[in-house]
């Protein structure tokens, strides 16, 4: 259970409108209009979706990945490419951690996007890079 959602700002519905957020006792929920039937769907489902499909993508090219932040970093050693690497391991374990407002804003800026049906389950995940394509998820 999350009390808060962590793509919020990034959430759509499949009319590309904006999920808002909203808490049901201490859950955090993204709210999709349903022709005026407000479906309150559980964040951690829609977040948890999200970082399995971004742990899979950094999983392809991981070589690349953990050489680029380490190169963002400007460190090169063991221990610090050892952290790297078991943040990528666990980052489907993030469920209900923040993602800091500005991050949020930037991701959007960028065009990435979560699309998500009546059921909170992900139909389309728009990348800065270019779509993906359902089949793909």
């Amino acid at each position: 259970m999350a009390n808060s959602a962590m793509f919020e700002g990034l959430v759509f519905d499949e009319r590309r409108k904006v999920a808002q957020v909203k808490h049901v006792g201490e859950r955090a929920c993204y709210v999709v209009d349903e022709d005026g039937f407000l479906r309150h769907i559980d964040a951690a489902q829609v977040d948890q979706q999200v970082l399995d499909f971004l742990k899979g993508q950094v999983d392809q090219h991981r070589d690349l990945a953990v050489s680029g932040v380490l190169d963002m970093m400007g460190k090169d050693d063991i221990f610090t490419k050892a952290a790297v690497e078991s943040s990528i391991d666990n980052i489907d374990q993030a469920v209900g951690q923040a993602i800091p407002e500005q991050s949020r804003q930037w991701l959007g800026m960028m065009g990435f996007r979560v699309i998500i049906d009546d059921q909170g389950l992900i139909v389309d995940i728009e990348m800065p890079a270019g779509e993906i394509d359902d089949d793909e998820y």
